[in-house]
């Protein structure tokens, strides 16, 4: 293969920047394909950079009209430009520099710096793309205060939005134009530099914080579309007030303002003061949103809001810092989430999306550690390590210290670093500080790829009543890191009697080495090891379980977390022997003691149903492969997953159907977590109806699908519909698409449930629906629903033995490569698991992967294809 040129940067070599910016000046003056940007720079040299330096900006895709060195325009032999760099080797110690730019919005496929979406102008900015915009220096720990002057057309964009507080605004004198001033008084790097200029409804309320601030709250969505942002305001308001409860943080503008675009690269941008969202993170009703879509919405606006401590007042030296402000924020929004819903459902959820994600990553090329070593494109590490295991990071360390230290340790970092640029030595020197702990061995959590797997082996004298818990810990080699040292493993545990009956409760062992054993003496009798409460560290575990334990765990752990694993266990042990089997010619493995614990459950889920929505769910074809971890055939694992749950559906037949029958009664909708966790249930319950007896099954989610008075009960019965090869699917998804066309993020849906059939038939659907009038390369959310869906959420599909799959996906990276170079990096990482696969799957994977190799290919997708094959 062509290997990428891209130069490697390094976090062994970072230099602190030769010029500071103490403020940025901007002026816009907007046009579709013609936007002039003056740029006017205070710059001073910074006595940690070299002595003598020139002066060296980034830009991409800028034309440069005139510079200026305080006040003085310069020659063309007087500075260095290039497609990358603007570089001006004589300079003053301090001075300002003027900057004139001319840029294409409408021509910005790949949605980065300024771009158009919808006829509204709009930035994206993260990681390095201010420089599409003018040159600058483009890196987080350059931090400047900006004033701004927006100019549009007056018609065109009445609206004219920036960061900070507005500060005038006015007609231009004879032209149909207008303009608008904005001032943001905290210093803050380039990448959270935002603007939006267009045509928008607005959403207003305010907030009063606990000092008397009184902010004025906006949320603008695409015009007709206001009544579907309620639930974002409220979500702000109830995250505001969140944050100053726990952490004790206000919020320190006048003006708070999110805007929903529908062409956006990221969920969200948590630019100051200005938040920047993708559409369908924002846009909800009854009728138009999911239970999942609510929760998403409150998860990502909390996310984003709380970035402004996390991120933004105390941002990121470097992006190899990156966990700083993004796991750490992920920890504080899944907190969040956990207090407003359900903290055991919740942590489930957010386990189950760890596993799917970061535990795969971790297991194949792409792997590399919290904070990465090296990185050629920046982009493609906003990945499920970074966020997902950085948040897990973060737990762990409020486990060791105590919730009361954390919180001290939260409030110092707040008090010592508030507009710096920091690292994640700085931030965990705070808790070292405040606890006396030495965290030098913990920081291998942030420095070391990998998932440890900790095996746990049990003794039993009875002679003595002494019980011994004895662990080993090893992770395997990853890319770059072929030596693993040991991990500081919290494990939160308790002992059951065979009964059930709690003997210790919630006690914490500390794994710092490759072997350590914790004893207990005068046990009654072989206690039963409740391992890894809460999931207190994010680690596979191997134990010598005795027969019958994981489903006294199932019945009694007094850990909600601990109960639903149990039976995870159980059921993932049945699958990977079944599996097995099928791979050998036999038939597929049942067992009648899963289906009656599940049938117990089943019949007392009303105390919880949200928790047995999750507890009665199989596991589901890629966690199983997951599990397998190498030679994986995906036809094998469907096929046993697959008569697993027709064997339970069977047996539990009659009380799935009369608990599906009390949920399903039509009640008025709420978003609430109760409301939804019925929900959940009711549509469990009526995928094991479906695998029963199909024929029964689908006129079952057909009839909710017609009688549904809310998109969530509408959506659960198409979703229950994806397995059943019956006309009433057809009838339903006819019906929806019908439903559905002239709403985007509906007509999405739509696309992710034809995706989502699983194997050839899925596969060949996507094929047609390439060509279908409403599908377009050039939207991210509408690639991402039905090519994403396909390749990351279809295994039997994408990982056809014949390779029809991986050519499908193949062919659309390359051909979205030219448009959106990030959107086609983020495809491309479906390949992930490519390695894990068996051997004729391996191969065809691997081709396909390698015609994707070529000179011409973007940064960001040959950096994800130099890495899976290397």
């Amino acid at each position: 293969m062509r290997p990428d040129q891209s130069p490697v940067i390094r976090l062994s070599e970072y230099c602190p920047p030769d010029f500071l910016i103490d403020h940025v000046a901007l002026d816009f003056r907007l046009h579709p394909s013609g936007t002039v940007v003056d740029a006017v720079l205070t710059l001073r040299r910074n006595p940690k950079g070299r002595a003598g330096a020139a002066l060296s900006l980034d830009g991409e895709d800028l034309t440069l009209l005139s510079v200026a060195l305080e006040g003085k325009e310069l020659a063309a032999s007087a500075y260095e430009v290039s497609p990358e760099k603007l570089v001006i080797p004589d300079v003053p110690d301090a001075f300002t520099l003027a900057l004139k730019t001319e840029i294409n919005p409408a021509a910005n496929t790949r949605l980065m710096g300024l771009y158009r979406s919808n006829g509204v102008y709009c930035t994206q900015c993260e990681a390095d793309a201010f420089r599409r915009i003018t040159y600058f220096l483009d890196r987080p720990d350059v931090m400047s205060t900006y004033s701004v002057r927006i100019e549009a057309e007056k018609a065109e964009a009445p609206l004219l939005l920036s960061n900070g507080n507005p500060v005038g605004a006015g007609d231009i004198p004879g032209t149909t134009r207008h303009f608008a001033l904005w001032e943001d008084p905290h210093r803050k790097p380039a990448y959270l530099f935002a603007l939006v200029a267009g045509d928008l409804d607005r959403v207003t309320d305010t907030h009063t914080t606990p000092s008397g601030r009184r902010v004025t709250l906006n949320v603008y969505v695409e015009k007709g579309k206001g009544n579907r942002a309620a639930y974002a305001m409220d979500s702000l308001i109830r995250s505001m007030k969140w944050d100053e409860e726990k952490f004790g943080r206000e919020y320190d503008l006048d003006l708070f303002n999110i805007v929903a675009v529908s062409d956006f690269n990221m969920g969200a941008m948590e630019n100051k003061g200005l938040n920047i969202f993708n559409d369908r993170y924002i846009l909800a009703t009854p009728e138009t949103a999911t239970d999942q879509d609510y929760h998403n919405i409150e998860a990502i606006v909390a996310h984003e809001y709380f970035h402004n401590w996390t991120g933004n007042r105390i941002t990121c030296r470097d992006w190899f810092q990156l966990c700083l402000k993004e796991g750490l924020t992920v920890f504080r929004d899944q907190e969040f989430s956990s207090d407003e819903r359900s903290r055991p459902v919740e942590r489930i959820a957010n386990v189950q999306t760890l596993r799917a994600a970061q535990f795969v990553e971790d297991a194949g090329p792409l792997a590399h550690p919290v904070r990465p070593h090296q990185y050629k494109e920046i982009n493609n590490f906003y990945t499920a390590t970074v966020y997902n295991k950085g948040s897990e990071v973060i737990q762990m360390l409020r486990l060791l210290i105590g919730p009361a230290k954390f919180r001290e340790g939260m409030d110092l970092y707040f008090e010592r670093h508030d507009g710096e640029a920091c690292t994640v030595e700085q931030f965990i020197r705070c808790f070292a500080d405040i606890s006396g702990r030495d965290f030098t061995p913990f920081m291998r959590w942030y420095d070391q790829a990998g998932t440890p797997l900790v095996t746990v082996r049990d003794a039993f004298d009875a002679a003595t009543g002494r019980y011994t818990l004895h662990f080993q810990q090893a992770t395997k080699p990853t890319p770059g890191q072929p030596e693993k040292h040991p991990q500081v493993i919290p494990v939160s545990l308790g002992l059951l009697d065979p009964q059930g009956q709690s003997l210790v409760s919630d006690d914490l062992f500390v794994l710092d080495g490759a072997e350590g054993q914790k004893t207990w003496d005068n046990m009654p009798a072989r206690p039963i090891p409740s391992l890894f409460r809460g999931f207190s560290a994010p680690v596979r575990v191997e134990i010598n379980r005795q027969p019958g334990d994981l489903l006294v765990l199932a019945g009694h752990d007094p850990d909600p977390f601990n109960r639903w694993q149990a039976l995870q266990d159980v059921a993932i042990d049945l699958l990977k022997r079944s599996i097995a089997g099928i791979r050998k010619g036999e038939a597929p493995l049942a067992d009648p003691t899963l289906a009656a614990a599940l049938e117990r459950l089943i019949r007392h889920s009303d105390a919880d149903p949200a928790f047995a929505a999750l507890a009665i769910a199989l596991p589901r074809e890629t966690e199983m492969a997951r599990e397998i971890g190498q030679d994986v055939d995906p036809d094998a694992i469907g096929t046993a997953v697959t008569a697993l749950w027709r064997f339970i559906g069977q047996s539990v037949g009659s009380l799935a159907r009369e608990r599906y029958d009390a949920l399903s009664k039509p009640v008025p909708f709420s978003p609430d977590a109760a409301s939804a966790g019925k929900r959940a249930l009711a549509l469990r319950l009526l995928n094991y109806l479906i695998a029963a007896n199909p024929a029964e099954g689908a006129g079952l989610a057909l009839a909710q699908f017609e009688r549904a008075n809310n998109m969530s009960d509408r959506a659960n019965a198409l979703w229950a519909l994806v397995t059943a090869d019956r006309p009433e699917r057809d009838q339903a998804f006819a019906a929806a698409e019908a439903r559905f066309r002239d709403d985007p993020l509906l007509l999405d849906l739509w696309f992710t449930l034809n995706a989502s059939i699983p194997g050839k038939a899925g596969r060949e659907r996507v094929e047609a629906l390439l060509r279908h009038p409403k599908f377009t390369l050039g939207n991210p959310n509408r690639v991402r629903a039905l090519v994403g869906a396909f390749a990351n959420g279809n295994p039997r599909g994408f990982h056809a033995a014949d390779g029809a799959g991986y050519r499908l996906v193949a062919d659309v990276i390359g051909e979205v490569d030219g448009k959106n170079p990030q959107l086609a990096a983020r495809l491309a990482t479906a390949f992930r698991t490519w390695k894990a696969l068996e051997a004729g799957r391996r191969t065809e994977a691997e081709m396909a992967l390698r015609g994707l190799v070529a000179p011409d290919r973007s940064r960001d997708l040959s950096d994800i294809l130099e890495r899976s094959l290397a």
